[in-house]
């Protein structure tokens, strides 16, 4: 998941990044909310975190993000820290004073003042686009059995069982399902998406699944229209500003038309899957089950689906293979958990020989600078990577707090 930063007076919660141009003895306060037991009774206010609308958060507390009233400090607390004060709103701004010489690391000086940077979450927008022709009741052995584990139902409960990665990542993934095809071929069952939508895609998976054998047109595999009802469903419905739009493919079959004709059907998909990218939507394709027959459809569909065109020395795109329930569950975990970024985007640059005295925190951990995370800049911006252990614990935790401090002795912070 990438995080953008931006300069605010208000502190929106979630992760926060104290960037400090000099000193290393301030860091970003934790919420007061969070941090007293019991919290104070105004944490539980409701409050609209829209910008310029009218607070109902009593003195001493701002608005969070959560729509929750929050606070980070007292006026007579030292929560801020040296050279820094708590405003009205129980925020903390830099005072532009200090007790610090002034000069490397000893402490801040009013020409070299703390920066605090708020950020908030971007939330990809998923498409779940899945298969439920016919043969998608039949298990990995191509047998339809009378019950047990049908294709079709392990792909419900690797995305919505306990353990199945929709109902894992639900808070933090704006997720949509798509069926093709429905009752009416090449139409496809849509369920828009939203936040916290594990529940209502559990309802829709179970609500329908693939028609028995007799059902003449729900046995194609119309994956070009498929896809081109997504793309057309992005345009209609864009996802949130800054919120990046993918569509995961899950398919057990070669691709045909309502008729059953293969003709020209995978040059089709390859081409909608191209359209999809033009259009700013990346796609990845999980074939379920055994499919060799059509692998080198697949690593085309794949390299289309991220604008890749194959060439010497150029890396194809994954082809994600489930060719079992454990591999399946695997592989929708691996492409929607890639989906989540580990970058930190400063609006502002550190300059090179700063870098690696930067002290930077994961839920109070220190991190270790090119183990766990490196830094790098591009014009006017610079970039936290977290990477490796790192990289996992940020994705995997709900509310994550990351906290980076940059010494002036070695550079500066441009804004």
């Amino acid at each position: 998941m990438l995080y953008i930063f931006f300069m605010s007076r208000a502190f929106f919660v979630g992760i926060a990044v104290l960037a400090a141009a000099c000193g290393n003895k301030s860091s970003t306060p934790e919420s007061l909310c969070v941090a007293q037991v019991p919290p104070p009774a105004a944490c539980a206010t409701e409050c609209d975190p829209s910008p310029g609308a009218a607070t109902t958060c009593p003195t001493g507390f701002h608005c969070s993000t959560a729509g929750k009233c929050d606070t980070l400090c007292t006026p007579s607390g030292n929560e801020c820290g040296d050279g820094n004060s708590c405003t009205s709103d129980g925020l903390c701004v830099s005072n532009g004073t200090g007790s610090g010489s002034g000069s490397g690391d000893d402490g801040p000086d009013a020409n070299c003042p703390n920066v605090q940077f708020t950020a908030t979450k971007v939330i990809p927008s998923i498409q779940l686009l899945i298969d439920r022709s016919g043969s998608m009741r039949q298990d990995f052995n191509n047998n339809e059995p009378p019950v047990g584990d049908t294709k079709y139902a392990v792909v419900q409960s690797a995305l919505v069982g306990p353990a199945g990665v929709v109902t894992q990542l639900a808070p933090q993934v704006y997720f949509g399902a798509s069926m093709f095809p429905s009752n009416a071929c090449p139409k496809i069952l849509e369920l828009d998406r939203s936040l916290n939508n594990a529940s209502s895609i559990t309802s829709f998976l179970a609500a329908n699944p693939p028609a028995a054998s007799n059902s003449s047109d729900i046995q194609s595999t119309p994956t070009p229209p498929a896809i081109d009802a997504v793309v057309a469903d992005f345009h209609d419905n864009p996802a949130p500003q800054g919120s990046p739009p993918v569509i995961v493919l899950a398919t057990d079959g070669a691709p045909n038309t309502c008729t059953n004709n293969r003709t020209d059907t995978k040059a089709l998909s390859v081409a909608a899957t191209k359209r999809a990218f033009a259009a700013g939507i990346k796609l990845y394709i999980l074939a379920v089950g055994s499919i060799a027959d059509v692998a080198d459809h697949l690593q085309e569909m794949a390299n289309a689906g991220l604008g890749i065109t194959p060439g010497a020395g150029v890396t194809n795109a994954k082809v994600f293979l489930g060719t079992s329930p454990a591999d399946l569950s695997a592989a929708f975990q691996e492409i929607i958990r890639g989906v989540v970024s580990c970058d930190l985007t400063l609006n502002g640059t550190v300059e090179d020989d700063a870098v690696s005295s930067g002290v930077v925190t994961l839920n109070g951990t220190t991190l270790t600078y090119q183990t766990d995370w490196t830094l790098d800049t591009n014009g006017t911006v610079s970039v936290i990577h977290l990477v490796g252990t790192a990289c996992t614990t940020l994705k995997n935790a709900a509310n994550p707090t990351v906290d980076a401090v940059f010494p002036c002795g070695g550079g500066v912070i441009l804004f």
